[in-house]
């Protein structure tokens, strides 16, 4: 007697939902990087509230528009930006030590738990920065906007900020140390609590007595003629 035909078994009884949880993982990650595989891409534009993470040292994302950008845990050591729009970016827990960022127009963004060391900002737009206790120690600030910036507790010891605007930018606790200021503008920028240790402010504009009265200073400040700071140690 012939054998009854073996029934094929359904799509159904096959896709467990296991599988198909593997399935909809499998999708997901392959979107994951093709959308990454268009942000590194030759093509300059990248879509808006695209988000980067993980290593990409000394990566070349000049002149890119980056519009609303997010680098979330980011390692972006010795990347070049150069030109680059980043506007409303966001760049939160990321490390750009050393980065090229000279030109690019970075207004309004938001930097938290980041860390700048010797990143270059020269020429750069970024008034309205929203960078409260960030790391931009030995960083090249040279004729960079900073007005309206949000510097609370920021860490710009030892920056070059020659002709750099700092009009109503909040330094409150911000520390300055040994900072180079040449012709840098404070016009009504708040130094609550800032650490002016070193710095040399002699040639700074718009810098008044009052601003100076709960500031930090020590016996290597230099500031214009006729102004003076507390002598006082800082932490």
């Amino acid at each position: 007697m012939d054998k009854p035909l073996e029934r094929t078994p359904s799509l159904r009884s096959v896709l467990t939902w296991s599988h198909i949880a593997a399935l909809i993982v499998s999708v997901l990650g392959g979107l994951a990087i093709a959308g990454q595989a268009l942000a590194f891409s030759g093509d300059d534009t990248v879509i808006r509230l695209a988000s980067f993470g993980g290593r990409c040292e000394n990566c070349d994302l000049t002149q890119r528009h980056l519009t609303g950008a997010r680098f979330v845990g980011a390692h972006f050591a010795g990347a070049t930006l150069t030109g680059s729009d980043l506007r409303g970016a966001e760049f939160t827990g990321s490390d750009f030590t050393g980065a090229n960022f000279s030109r690019v127009d970075a207004r309004g963004a938001l930097m938290t738990g980041a860390r700048f060391m010797l990143a270059n900002f020269s020429d750069s737009a970024l008034a309205g920065l929203m960078a409260n206790g960030i790391n931009m120690m030995n960083a090249d600030l040279s004729r960079t906007d900073l007005s309206c910036a949000e510097l609370q507790g920021a860490n710009l010891a030892r920056v070059r900020a020659g002709n750099a605007n700092f009009s109503n930018a909040d330094l409150t606790g911000t520390t300055l140390a040994e900072g180079l200021f040449t012709d840098a503008d404070f016009k009504n920028a708040k130094l609550v609590g800032a650490l002016l240790h070193g710095a040399d402010m002699s040639h700074a504009r718009n810098l008044t007595q009052r601003q100076l009265l709960t500031t930090c200073s020590d016996a290597k400040t230099r500031l214009p003629p006729g102004l003076t700071a507390r002598i006082c140690s800082g932490h």
